[in-house]
């Protein structure tokens, strides 16, 4: 294996590891720092567990909507691996996904929002189905994904295809979040 790094051709990728110590009550502060008086739920047991130790693997979050997905993955984990990881979260909602492929699949550590809501990219004629694209490359190059969705897993793979959902299993950790809105 060592043999092959030096063609360019990284056999196995450089993983994206996420050790948070305290992470069920790092994240208990976020979500009161931006919701006052949060409920704690069993779907952030899932987050937390993720949090403290993630071996590698990205997080996909998917359900009911208004359960706090987005306000966890788009404003409290990209402060969360800032602060305890040193690390920068690209983050984009589904729209921004496709309006610059490229840019994003340049990124290494990638939270994509609303996965499911956007269309076929088309750019010059050239049709590219811009999710896809980037589940791939994350898994070839250990690039850590982190998505929201208020589809199921069934929907995701009609959607994407088995390909890309068997990809999206073997490189996240998937939280479901079932339940009525907590918006008001």
């Amino acid at each position: 294996m060592d043999s092959l790094k030096g063609t360019g051709f990284n056999p196995m990728p450089n993983l994206v590891d996420i050790a948070i110590p305290d992470s069920k009550d790092v994240l208990l502060r976020g979500l009161n720092y931006f919701t006052r008086n949060a409920e704690w739920l069993p779907e952030y047991e899932e987050i937390a567990a993720w949090l403290s130790g993630n071996n590698g693997r990205g997080l996909l979050c998917h359900g009911n909507c208004g359960r706090g997905k987005s306000l966890i993955c788009w404003k409290i984990i990209p402060l969360l691996l800032n602060h305890y990881c040193r690390k920068i979260v690209a983050c984009y909602d589904a729209q921004q996904m496709n309006a610059d492929i490229d840019a994003v699949k340049a990124k290494h550590i990638i939270y994509i929002d609303d996965i499911g809501t956007e269309n076929l990219s088309v750019k010059f004629g050239e049709k590219r189905l811009a999710f896809c694209e980037i589940v791939d490359e994350a898994e070839k190059r250990g690039k850590l994904l982190m998505l929201t969705t208020n589809l199921s897993l069934d929907e995701i793979s009609q959607k994407y295809g088995e390909r890309t959902m068997d990809r999206l299993v073997a490189i996240t950790t998937r939280v479901k979040f079932k339940g009525e809105s907590l918006r008001k």
